[in-house]
């Protein structure tokens, strides 16, 4: 499938320059923060809008199912993260994901490269217009009027601006984003302590939902493309890039299990797809807004995050100058919300089972480039085959 070739002498000598004079004028804090920020970044990207859907979820299926969920696919993701880590040490900074292709596969294989990570990317951003737009209508719908459309605007335009901020600022959004979330889970936990109802989360199995879960939880742990950008924000700290990984993946797989945990346990039946909303006959109106308000902070610094990536691939893989890039970025997800490509469950469960599947496929395929074959891959190559077979098969 792939152009035959030795692995480029880029990836074999990718230089790792350090600078001796700054680092003695660095403070242990700095340090220190920079590994901060860059969990952050990664964890906040990851945090963006496919949890809300595992509330839901809980309820279909039940949270032993979903337990079981999270701890498969929770190992797989993180396997796959750590891979495409070792990916990007030994390969040259500044490449996205098509560029690794490219090294390790040839032309054709960027071009396959290419074609996975922009579809994935843009049903991500896609999927943050449709449900972040929700979010801002049930902030400020009540007092200013307005409908669902305006608020995706809205949503659209300002996130838009601020891809144009780049990576710097958005660190530091993200760590206090997940405080903040972290913050609504435990508020969820306090005030609806007394309307918690365990029975609400024993749903009787089904094997017709058994698969329901698969390409949404796949979805909202799935953070690899900003890899290479977490990589970068490490400097001279790259060989703790792997530790940052772990990290990094392993607090929204907790956080999101307490989360679908409280909002299913109060809610139960009534349980919406997008969690905050099927909770206002339950909870005060001051909460809903502030779960709102931590929706859709989580969201839109991922569609941040994803649009200063998907950017940077089309400006450093493909050369393309940086407004030409950044229109194509912007133009397509908004084209495809107003074409009413608006359903959110099913673009996560499609994004997650068939592009985050196939991306991972690939970043096995060049692992295996630069470690050799290893049992240990060929689990996570039939999860991921699975899922991709399934998708197809539910959708014909």
């Amino acid at each position: 499938m792939f152009a035959s070739s030795k692995l480029p002498s880029a990836i074999l000598f990718k230089k790792r320059k350090t600078n001796s004079s700054s680092m003695m004028g660095k403070t242990d804090w700095q340090e220190t923060k920079k590994i901060i920020y860059a969990i952050a970044a990664l964890s906040g990207t990851i945090i963006g809008v496919g949890f809300f859907s595992l509330p839901y979820l809980a309820v279909q299926v039940g949270i032993w199912p979903l337990l079981v969920y999270f701890a498969v696919l929770g190992g797989v993701v993180l396997l796959l993260h750590l891979l495409f880590a070792e990916v990007a040490l030994k390969t040259p900074d500044f490449l996205r994901l098509p560029g690794y292709a490219k090294l390790y596969f040839g032309e054709k294989g960027k071009i396959i490269a290419f074609i996975i990570a922009i579809l994935g990317i843009y049903g991500a951003i896609l999927a943050y217009l449709i449900i972040g737009g929700k979010f801002l209508e049930g902030i400020f719908q009540p007092f200013l009027g307005g409908s669902y459309f305006v608020y995706v605007m809205v949503y659209f335009f300002l996130g838009s601006l601020l891809i144009f901020a780049g990576i710097r600022p958005l660190a530091k959004i993200c760590f206090f984003e997940i405080l903040i979330f972290s913050a609504m889970v435990a508020l969820f936990f306090i005030s609806g302590r007394h309307l918690f109802q365990s029975d609400n989360l024993l749903t009787p199995f089904s094997w017709s939902r058994i698969f329901l879960p698969y390409g949404p939880i796949l979805f909202s742990l799935w953070g690899a493309a900003m890899i290479p950008e977490v990589e970068e924000m490490l400097g001279d700290r790259k060989i703790l890039l792997k530790k940052v990984v772990a990290v990094s993946v392993i607090i929204p797989i907790v956080i999101y299990f307490l989360f679908a945990l409280a909002v299913a346990g109060i809610s139960g039946a009534k349980t919406s797809a997008d969690a905050i909303s099927g909770l206002s006959g339950f909870l005060g109106g001051r909460v809903i807004i502030l779960g709102y308000f931590v929706g859709l902070v989580t969201t839109f610094t991922s569609f941040v995050a994803l649009g200063l990536t998907l950017e940077k691939v089309f400006r450093f893989d493909f050369e393309i100058p940086r407004f030409p890039a950044f229109f194509l970025v912007c133009a397509i997800p908004i084209s495809l919300f107003i074409f009413g490509v608006t359903d959110f469950l099913s673009v996560i469960s499609v994004i997650g089972s068939m592009m985050m599947g196939l991306e991972g496929l690939l970043i096995v395929l060049m692992y295996r480039r630069i470690e050799g074959k290893k049992l240990l891959l060929y689990p996570l190559v039939l999860v991921l085959l699975g899922g991709i077979i399934y998708e197809i098969l539910n959708f014909i």
